[in-house]
C-alpha cells in the first residue's frame, strides 16, 4: 500500500504468496460408519456460512435492512458444526474430522532467492513519468521500510529498471558527447575554425530545440531516442554545411555578405527542404509500422523527424546570420591562387572524375560488377533478429517430465541453486517454481504456469563472463540431472519468442502431430549446435482412467458427479465452502487423511455414497474398471487448429545458421493430407518485422520519388539520383563481412536510413549541376565545376554522419545499424561523387570535352 503511494508507481504485484485454505480431513471409514454423505456434509458449510440480507422493514419514514448473524468467525466455529448421523445422533465436526488452517498443498508457485523462500514485489512504473525520479523516490521509501521489517527477513533487489535506465542513459550521453566532439573536430579540420564554430553552434541549438520538443510531446530519453539523436547527428549538420560552404566561397571572393546569404538561401532552401523530407521519409516505415518491432523502435522515427526539420529551419536562418558575422574576404598571400579549388584534394578528384567521364561505359560496367559481387557477398552474411542485451543477467529454464510433482522440482531447484552459487562471478541466484517471473521488462515473456518447470534468474558481476559461465554450469548440471532438460537464454534487446528456432505442425489428430514433431526433433538432435530441443506440448502424462458404468449406476443411483466427488475427496480434496475473513476468502476443502489420499493403490477401496441404498458402497460397484493411461496434458491451438511447436535454441552463435541447415531437412518430412508446417521463432519475427516495415515502404518510396520529381520538375534527374541507391549495398556488405556483424532488424532499418542519406547527397549534387548549366556554362564544364563545388559539402556530410556513429559500434543494439550506415555511406558517397556525374552525362547526352 505504501509503495502504491509513491508518485509514478502504477501497480504492485506480490508474487509467490501462498494461498491459505481450511482443510477438513475425515476418513472414509468414519463417514461410512456414521452414514454421512458428502453432499450432506458439504451443504452444512454452505448453510452455516451463507451471507444474504433477510430483507427491509418499514419503520415510520425509514427502511431498516436486516441480516442474520451466525456465519463462521473462526476455525473453532467450523470445528463446532453439528453433524447429524444416519442414526439421528448429533456430533461435533471436530469429533470426526481434523480441521486446520494452513497453506494449500501442493503449492502452485513459489520463489526462492539464494536458497531461501521468498516473496517478490513486482512494481510497475507509470510510463508517462520519469523512471529515474520514480526509482529515486522508491529507493528512499525502501530505506524506511527496511527499518520496519521483522527480524530475520531480508530485502534484496532482483532487477531495477531505474538503475538499468540510468546506466544506459549515462553510457549513451557519453556516446552522444563523443559523437558531437567528433563531428565538430571534423568540421574544424576540413572547413576551418570559423565554419566549425558556426556549424557547431547551429548543431548545439538543434539539439537543445529537439530536447524541448521531445519533452513537449512526452518522448522520453531512453535507448532508442538517444540512439536516434546519435544517428541523426551527422545529418543535422548537412544543411548547415551546404549553406555555410556556399557563403564561404562567395564571401572569400569578395561578395557582399548579406547578398551572398540571400543568394545561397534562395538557391538551396527548397532543395534542402526536399532532401530533408526525403531523409525523414526513409525512416517512416519504422514510425508507421504497427508490428511490435515498430512499437519498440517508434521513437527513432519521431526524434529523426523533429531534429531534421529543425536542422533545415536553423540552416536557413541561424547559419547565414552567424556566417555574415564571422566570414570575411580572404586576403591572398603572395603567389596564392584565388581559386578555392586549386589544391591537391580538388585536383586529384577532378582528375579522377574526368577519367570516369571519359570511360563512362567501363566505369558503369565496373560498378555493376561490384554490385553483383556485393549482392552475392550479402548472401554470405550472418542473419539475426535482435541481439542479446548486455545486462549482467541470464536465465536457466529447467524442465522435468510433464506431470512431475512440484515438490520434486523444489528439491532440485534448491540443489541447483547451491551448485550455481559456487561458480566465480555469480552474485545472486533466484528461482521461480511453477511458472516464470512477473514481467520485469518489456522484452521478457513469462512462461505459462507449469508444475514441472522452474526458471532460474542468475546475476553476474560482469556481462562478459556469461558465455563462459553458461558452458560451465551446463557441463556441471547435465550429468547430475540427466532426466531434466535445461535451456539458457539471455535478456533480449527486442521482442522475443519462446525459442529462436520454431517449427509448427498443425492438423486434427494429436498423435499424428506428435509423430511429425518427433521426426522434426530427430533432425534437430542431429545438429551439434542445437540444444533445448522440445515441444510446447511437453510429454504425455499418466492419468487414472475411471470407466463409469451406466448400468451399475442405475441400480445404485450413483451419478458421475458422485464418483468425481469421491475421487476428489480421496486425493486432492473438494472445495465445499468459503471462510470469510474480512475481505479475504479462504476455501474450505474436504479431503481424506494423508494416509488414505496419497496411495493410488487404494483407489479401488474408495467408497461412494449411494442415494438409493442410503449408504456408502465400494467404487467398483459403479465403475467397470480403473486403469492408468497416457494423455496429452497440453494441446495447443493456433488459428483454431491443433498445433504443436517444436522448439530449439543455438548452443552458441546465431539461430539463422542452424535454421538454414535444418529447414530443408524438416521440410522434407511428408505431411498427411490436411496437415501444415509453419516456421516461427527468429525467422518469423524477422519476416514479420521486415514485412511490417516493407508494408509502408512502397508508399514512402513513392513519396520520396515524387518529391524528387517536384524538386526538378523533370523525370530525368530523379532517375539519375535513384539509380545510385543500390550502390549502397557494396559498402554495407563489405562492412558486415569485415566486422563479422550479423544482418538484423536494426541493420534493415539502417539500410532504409542509408537510402535517404544517399538520395539527399545525390540531390544536392544534381541540383548544383542544374544550377551551373542554368547560368549558361558549357554543359561539360558545368558538370565538372558543379561536382567540384559540392565535393566538400557532400563528403563532409557523409563523413560527419559516418564518424558520428562510431561511438555506437560497442553498443550491441545499434551496432548493426551503425556498421550498415558507416560503411554503406562512405563507400556510396565516394561512388556517388563519380557515378552521379557519369549517369547525368549519359542521360543528358553531355559529350566528353577533355580535362
Amino acid at each position: 500500500r505504501e509503495i502504491l503511494l509513491v508518485p509514478g508507481i502504477r501497480k504492485v504485484i506480490i508474487g509467490g504468496a501462498q494461498k491459505e485454505v481450511i482443510y477438513v480431513e475425515v476418513s472414509r471409514a468414519k463417514l461410512k460408519n456414521l452414514g454421512i454423505s458428502v453432499d450432506k456434509l458439504s451443504s452444512l458449510f454452505v448453510d452455516h456460512n451463507f451471507v444474504s440480507p433477510v430483507g427491509q422493514f418499514n419503520v415510520g419514514d425509514e427502511y431498516l435492512r436486516s441480516n442474520i448473524t451466525g456465519k463462521f468467525s473462526s476455525v473453532e466455529d467450523i470445528k463446532n458444526i453439528l453433524v447429524n448421523s444416519s442414526k439421528g445422533k448429533l456430533i461435533f465436526l471436530k469429533d470426526i474430522a481434523t480441521v486446520k488452517r494452513t497453506y494449500a498443498e501442493p503449492f502452485q508457485h513459489r520463489y526462492y532467492v539464494d536458497g531461501k523462500a521468498a516473496l517478490t514485489l513486482a512494481i510497475s512504473a507509470d510510463t508517462s513519468k520519469n523512471i529515474l525520479k520514480t526509482g529515486e523516490s522508491l529507493k528512499e521509501l525502501m530505506k524506511t521500510l527496511i527499518l520496519q521489517k521483522p527480524p530475520g527477513m531480508k530485502i534484496r533487489k532482483i532487477y531495477n529498471q531505474a538503475e538499468a535506465v540510468e546506466g544506459s542513459i549515462k553510457s549513451f550521453v557519453v556516446n552522444l558527447v563523443e559523437a558531437v566532439v567528433i563531428v565538430v573536430l571534423v568540421l574544424l579540420i576540413f572547413m576551418g575554425w570559423k565554419s566549425g564554430v558556426i556549424i557547431g553552434g547551429v548543431l548545439f541549438l538543434i539539439m537543445m530545440a529537439t530536447a524541448i520538443i521531445m519533452d513537449m510531446y512526452a518522448i522520453s530519453l531512453q535507448r532508442i531516442s538517444l540512439g536516434a539523436l546519435i544517428i541523426a547527428l551527422g545529418m543535422l549538420v548537412d544543411n548547415a554545411i551546404v549553406v555555410a560552404e556556399g557563403m564561404l566561397i562567395k564571401i572569400e571572393k569578395g561578395a557582399d555578405k548579406v547578398k551572398s546569404a540571400l543568394e545561397v538561401i534562395n538557391q538551396t532552401k527548397w532543395s534542402l527542404l526536399g532532401t530533408t523530407i526525403i531523409a525523414i521519409m526513409a525512416f517512416a516505415p519504422i514510425g508507421l509500422s504497427d508490428h511490435s518491432t515498430g512499437e519498440y523502435c517508434n521513437t527513432l522515427f519521431w526524434v529523426i523527424l523533429i531534429s531534421l526539420l529543425l536542422s533545415w529551419v536553423f540552416a536557413i536562418t541561424v547559419t547565414p546570420m552567424l556566417a555574415t558575422m564571422l566570414y570575411t574576404k580572404k586576403i591572398l598571400k603572395k603567389g596564392e591562387s584565388s581559386d578555392p579549388y586549386d589544391n591537391v584534394f580538388f585536383k586529384n578528384y577532378k582528375s579522377l572524375l574526368t577519367r570516369c567521364l571519359k570511360y563512362r561505359t567501363q566505369t558503369l560496367a565496373l560498378m555493376v560488377g561490384l554490385l553483383i559481387l556485393a549482392i552475392f557477398g550479402f548472401t554470405q552474411t550472418k542473419k539475426m533478429f535482435f541481439p542479446d542485451s548486455t545486462t549482467p543477467l541470464f536465465m536457466l529454464d529447467y524442465y522435468r517430465q510433464e506431470g512431475t510433482d512440484i515438490r520434486a522440482m523444489e528439491k532440485d531447484a534448491l540443489e541447483i541453486t547451491k551448485i550455481i552459487k559456487k561458480f566465480e562471478g555469480v552474485t545472486n541466484v533466484s528461482v521461480s517454481l511453477g511458472q516464470g517471473y512477473e514481467r520485469f521488462m518489456l522484452t521478457y515473456t513469462p512462461e505459462t504456469p507449469n508444475k514441472s518447470y522452474a526458471q532460474f534468474l542468475i546475476e553476474v558481476d560482469d556481462y562478459n563472463k556469461i558465455s563462459g559461465l553458461v558452458d560451465k554450469i551446463l557441463n556441471k548440471l547435465n550429468p547430475a540431472y540427466p532426466e531434466a532438460q535445461m535451456k539458457v537464454k539471455q535478456i533480449a534487446l527486442g521482442p522475443t519468442e519462446k525459442a529462436k528456432i520454431m517449427a509448427r505442425f498443425s492438423g486434427r489428430d494429436p498423435d499424428k502431430l506428435r509423430d511429425l514433431a518427433n521426426k522434426a526433433m530427430d533432425v534437430l538432435k542431429g545438429h551439434p549446435n542445437a540444444f533445448g530441443i522440445r515441444t510446447d506440448w511437453r510429454d504425455k502424462v499418466k492419468n487414472l482412467k475411471v470407466e463409469y458404468s451406466q448400468e451399475k449406476a442405475r441400480l445404485t443411483g450413483v451419478s458421475r458427479k458422485n464418483v468425481k466427488d469421491a475421487f476428489l475427496i480421496n486425493f486432492t480434496g473438494k472445495e465445499v465452502g468459503l471462510y470469510r475473513e474480512g475481505i479475504h476468502l479462504l476455501p474450505i476443502v474436504l479431503r481424506a487423511p494423508e494416509a488414505e489420499r496419497l496411495d493410488v493403490a487404494n483407489s479401488e477401496d474408495i467408497q461412494v455414497w449411494s442415494p438409493t441404498n442410503s449408504t456408502y458402497i465400494p467404487i467398483n460397484q459403479v465403475v467397470k474398471k480403473i486403469s492408468t493411461g497416457w494423455d496429452n496434458n497440453i494441446v495447443g491451438r493456433r488459428n483454431r487448429k491443433k498445433t504443436i511447436q517444436v522448439l530449439a535454441d543455438p548452443r552458441v552463435g546465431l539461430s539463422s545458421e542452424i535454421f538454414n541447415e535444418i529447414r530443408p531437412l524438416i521440410e522434407k518430412i511428408p505431411l498427411p493430407t490436411g496437415y501444415e508446417l509453419e516456421w516461427g521463432g527468429d525467422y518469423e519475427s524477422s519476416k514479420d518485422g521486415g514485412a511490417a516495415v516493407f508494408g509502408a515502404l512502397p508508399a514512402g518510396f513513392f513519396l520520396m520519388f515524387l518529391i524528387s520529381i517536384l524538386l526538378f520538375r523533370d523525370l530525368r534527374q530523379p532517375v539519375v539520383i535513384w539509380l545510385t541507391v543500390p550502390l549502397a549495398i557494396i559498402g554495407v556488405t563489405f562492412g558486415l563481412l569485415l566486422t563479422n556483424t550479423p544482418f538484423g532488424f536494426m541493420s534493415l532499418l539502417g539500410m532504409l536510413a542509408l537510402s535517404g542519406m544517399l538520395l539527399k547527397n545525390a540531390i544536392i549534387l544534381v541540383d548544383s549541376i542544374d544550377l551551373e548549366i542554368s547560368i549558361g556554362k558549357e554543359k561539360f564544364k558545368a558538370l565538372v565545376d558543379a561536382c567540384l563545388s559540392r565535393v566538400r559539402p557532400v563528403s563532409l556530410a557523409a563523413l560527419t554522419t559516418a564518424l558520428g556513429m562510431i561511438p555506437l559500434f560497442p553498443d550491441a543494439f545499434f551496432k548493426g545499424m551503425a556498421v550498415t550506415i558507416v560503411f554503406g555511406l562512405i563507400f556510396a558517397t565516394v561512388l556517388t561523387l563519380l557515378i552521379v556525374p557519369v549517369l547525368y552525362s549519359l542521360v543528358f547526352k553531355i559529350p566528353y570535352k577533355g580535362a
